[in-house]
């Protein structure tokens, strides 16, 4: 920890992830964001990292191993399928690793749902985009009434999916399903990712059918609603656009508008991942920080 109480961080990915979550590190007045790293020196999210001041590299995962001062948090917005190793280089260096990827290889954190416990986890998993939409609600609506099944639906404007998420949609979909299994506890899960080529592009968007017991519309609307607020509270653009039960069976549609930073407004699935994934990182932060003083106390 920096003597200001920061925290130091480095983005591992230099895609539109990588780049968008540089922007909102260097807002924040939890993290001292140092590092952007890439592979290749035309990417041009390097290009736009250097724009914005920051030091980058193209040394890839060796230019966080190999340093005399570790990082306190490493976001890692590569691919699933290489964070596993990832992880394994970071561990011997008491860095907390946030993973972006849909790898499932750490503990899968939602911040409303289940935030604190990512303060005793080194490898945070973040689900996917779809998942930090839909679980919020989901999960209120599950510790009320049983849900038998969970459809759910996501839309992401094709212009706002990079590589690494393409490389990745298997991952994605059954990362998803697992999380939202685990998360409400219904044991019929399904998982929908639509990749929309619409133009002008579609705004990020998530719909969920859910069956269960005993579902009414007076119920599920507030436990939607309020669950909703929570999300709010860091990711200003979610809104809850549809929300009807019929015959015990409820359907729930929410969008999410990206705002500010270097992201198109339609471009949503990136603003609440990586919003979700800040907001843990600023409360590990204000965690270390608290046990900080109390040691000096």
């Amino acid at each position: 920890m920096n003597d200001d109480g920061r925290l130091s961080v480095a983005v591992l990915g230099a895609g539109l992830i990588g780049v968008d979550l540089a922007a909102k590190a260097l807002r924040s007045g939890a993290l001292d964001l140092r590092l952007i790293v890439g592979r290749d020196e035309r990417t041009p999210g390097l290009r736009q990292a250097a724009r914005l001041g920051l030091r980058t590299s193209t040394d890839g995962i060796r230019s966080l191993t190999e340093t005399d001062e570790p990082f306190d948090i490493v976001f890692d917005a590569t691919n699933a399928m290489s964070h596993a190793r990832h992880a394994e280089l970071l561990a011997p260096l008491g860095t907390t690793l946030i993973d972006l990827t849909p790898s499932r290889v750490g503990q899968m954190v939602v911040p409303t749902v289940n935030g604190p416990a990512a303060a005793a986890c080194t490898d945070v998993n973040m689900v996917s985009c779809g998942g930090q939409a839909s679980i919020p609600l989901l999960h209120a609506v599950s510790r009320r009434h049983r849900l038998d099944y969970v459809e759910v639906v996501t839309t992401a404007a094709t212009l706002s999916v990079g590589r690494s998420t393409r490389l990745n949609l298997d991952e994605y979909v059954e990362t998803t399903q697992d999380a939202v299994r685990d998360f409400t506890g219904a044991k019929d899960v399904k998982s929908i990712l639509n990749i929309s080529p619409a133009r002008p592009p579609a705004t990020f968007r998530v719909a969920m059918s859910l069956y269960g017991d005993n579902l009414t519309q007076e119920s599920v609307s507030a436990l939607v609603e309020n669950a909703a607020a929570g999300v709010r509270a860091f990711v200003g653009g979610y809104d809850v656009t549809a929300c009807t039960v019929n015959d015990g069976r409820a359907f729930i549609a929410v969008e999410v508008t990206a705002r500010g930073d270097r992201i198109p407004k339609y471009a949503g699935n990136i603003d609440i991942i990586n919003s979700a994934a800040l907001h843990i990182a600023e409360q590990y932060t204000a965690g270390r920080r608290a046990a900080v003083e109390r040691e000096r106390a």
